[in-house]
């Protein structure tokens, strides 16, 4: 029954049925939840990654960004006896974040490990520049 003044969504009502449940949800997009802390002069980033092994990872360094890549793909078949399927699963996910951290890093500044789906990251603070004088350029 919809009633004056009161907001109906049929999308709202068909996503939010049971038929979709809590199993649903593990399809999501995964996301990189990021913490950046500095620690004795270098930054140490910790990335969440649940789920994804160390070989799904990737980072890179690209033009002053350092980019963290995951992509997951995995199958869980089940069968009867009589070759029946009886529940096919497939979970394929990918997630990606950038983040600008200068020129001055080179990848052999950069050291990663992972462990229990935390990426830690560990680079040095790009050193301060120090202002400098204005310079006259000669107009020829």
């Amino acid at each position: 029954m919809l009633l004056p003044g009161r907001s109906y969504n049929l999308f709202d009502d068909f996503f939010n049925n049971d038929f979709f449940g809590r199993d649903f949800r593990k399809f999501e997009a995964p996301s990189m939840k990021t913490d950046v802390k500095e620690v004795e002069g270098n930054y140490e980033l910790s990335v969440e990654i649940p789920g994804f092994n160390k070989e799904d990872i990737s980072v890179s360094l690209k033009d002053g960004y350092l980019t963290i890549s995951a992509k997951h793909e995995e199958n869980k078949d089940e069968k009867d006896e009589q070759d029946k399927y009886i529940r096919r699963e497939r979970r394929f996910g990918s997630c990606q974040r950038s983040f600008f951290v200068g020129d001055a890093i080179t990848e052999e500044d950069i050291k990663a490990s992972y462990n229990n789906g935390i990426l830690k990251l560990t680079l040095p603070k790009e050193k301060e520049r120090l202002p400098q004088e204005p310079k006259t350029i000669a107009i020829e």
